[in-house]
């Protein structure tokens, strides 16, 4: 049997692409990530536990959770609804909603939080309405979960497309050919076989609504100890040099991304295991 292309490659060529991937992730990912620790811990642990029990910073940790614990169930409905209406139904503008669906990810986050102040902003098209039923939504909590849901709503639905469609039909018909309902084969048949596809989804959209910057800061107004998620209140502590405070801060997002690199590498594995059972 012949080898494999990959392995006849020369041993220094191995070497040199593996140093240059090593030295990448050691540039870009290690060393930032060393530094945010290095930087919180720099003055002692009784200055980085002062930095994150800070009033104001407890208060962007209460909104950044307020705001993903709101946003994400409703991108769950969201995505979960958008992909099975695509892979199970055929109706016109099915291409028109997968292209919306993808539209977060070519939008710049600074634009669509714009695109919500022109909306909803005391100047924009429904500011003055708004004003006169005493109803704010720009630089207060539902603006920043408006925002945030916006740059988010992919992932669900993006995670379950493709793996729903490679699930086809045939389960959903068999169930419904036996008698079972709508709610029961969605809950019998179709959520068990998409419940990793499901995890991994919920999990991305998690940790990008955590860490959302461009889109909550248009929309946010900036006023600490009420509109500032953990993104921004590092910015404003960076910006007044305490650096202690802002990076000790910045160890929860960190450690946020950590957790979810780890989670995902398990629901990974977990995922291709579903796939070589399914046959597929």
């Amino acid at each position: 049997m012949s080898r494999s292309v990959s392995t006849t490659e020369p041993r220094w060529m191995r070497w040199l692409l593996i140093g240059l991937a090593l030295g990448f992730l050691v540039l870009n990912l290690a060393l930032p990530l060393a530094a945010v620790f290095f930087e919180a811990f720099r003055k002692g642990w009784d200055a980085y536990v002062a930095g994150i029990v800070e009033p104001d910073a407890i208060a962007a940790m209460k909104l950044t959770l307020l705001v993903a614990s709101i946003a994400v169930p409703l991108n769950i409905v969201f995505g979960i609804s958008a992909a099975w209406a695509i892979t199970k139904f055929e109706f016109r503008y099915k291409s028109l909603l997968i292209t919306l669906i993808d539209l977060p990810f070519s939008v710049s986050p600074v634009v669509s939080g714009l695109v919500y102040v022109l909306v909803f902003g005391l100047q924009g098209w429904l500011g003055p309405w708004l004003q006169a039923h005493d109803w704010q939504i720009i630089f207060a909590v539902p603006g920043i979960v408006l925002a945030t849901m916006f740059v988010t709503f992919p992932f669900v639905a993006r995670e379950l497309i493709p793996l729903m469609q490679e699930q086809g039909r045939e389960d959903e018909e068999a169930a419904i050919s036996l008698g079972a309902g709508g709610w029961q084969t969605f809950t019998r048949v179709t959520l068990p076989n998409i419940r990793w596809g499901l995890l991994y989804g919920v999990l991305l959209c998690n940790a990008r609504a955590m860490g959302e910057f461009g889109a909550v800061s248009v929309v946010s107004g900036h006023i600490r100890g009420l509109t500032n998620t953990m993104p921004l209140h590092i910015e404003i502590l960076y910006n007044e040099y305490n650096f202690v405070a802002a990076f000790a801060v910045a160890t929860l997002l960190a450690g946020l991304a950590l957790v979810t690199l780890a989670i995902k590498t398990l629901l990974e594995w977990r995922y291709r295991d579903q796939l070589h059972v399914s046959g597929h």
